[in-house]
Parts: structure tokens; sequence; C-alpha cells
């Protein structure tokens, strides 16, 4: 048995693209995850501050690999961790603490991220 050789060459430009696409998709999986708590009514809304103008992706480390959604009022941690609290269902009828758990693993959308993130990049990459 004779073995033969083996020539691989590395497309550079491409996978600079896929890693583009990559960063995309991330950014616009968490846009979109933002969006579908939105739209789920369950961030307690009184004035609408904090689901509105305070909370949104932060993308600054994206290039890394990382997206967050941020609430920056300093009230978000108390009434995310504080479920207890009787949240006013007038303007958003699903408002609770911990409104991000549905979408955490053993939530009934734990697929919601890795799907969407699926979809975008498959769009991104033109694959």
């Amino acid at each position: 048995m004779k073995a033969g050789n083996v020539s691989i060459k590395l497309n550079h430009t491409a996978l600079k693209r896929l890693d583009k696409a990559a960063i995309r998709a991330l950014e616009q999986t968490a846009e979109a995850l933002h969006t579908e708590v939105v739209q789920a009514q369950v961030i307690p809304f009184d004035t609408g501050a904090l689901q509105n103008e305070n909370t949104f992706v932060d993308r600054t480390r994206s290039h890394l690999g990382e997206a967050q959604i941020v609430s920056s009022t300093p009230y978000a941690r108390r009434l995310y961790y504080h479920p207890e609290y009787n949240f006013s269902h007038d303007e958003n009828p699903n408002a609770k603490g911990k409104w991000y758990e549905d979408w955490l693993p053993g939530g009934k959308e734990q697929d919601f991220a890795q799907k969407a993130f699926g979809k975008l990049y498959k769009r991104e990459a033109g694959v």
C-alpha cells in the first residue's frame, strides 16, 4: 500500500468572510432575543423606560463572540431577582421577575437563540 501526498490550501478570504458572518449573526441573534422578550411582554413596565430606552444590545465584544442584553437602570437587578414582587400587568400582562428564564436552559424557549443564530448565520454566510 502506497501513501499519497495530501495538500491542503486554506482560502483565508473565505474564512474571514465566514468569521464576519458569524459576528453579524451573533449581533442579530441578540437583537432578535431582545425583540422576542419585549414582544412576550414579560419585562415589568411602569413608564416603559426599563424595557424601551434602558435595555439594549451591547455589541462591543461581538468580535470576541460575546453579545449582551444590558439593562442600565439601577433598579433592573432588584426587579429581576425578586419575582415575588407584585408587578403591574396593565401594560405588560406577563410581567414578572426573572423575565429571561423562558429563554434559558430548561425554559420553554431555550432553543430560540441557537435556532435564530443558525438561520441568521446561513443567511449572512450565503450558505
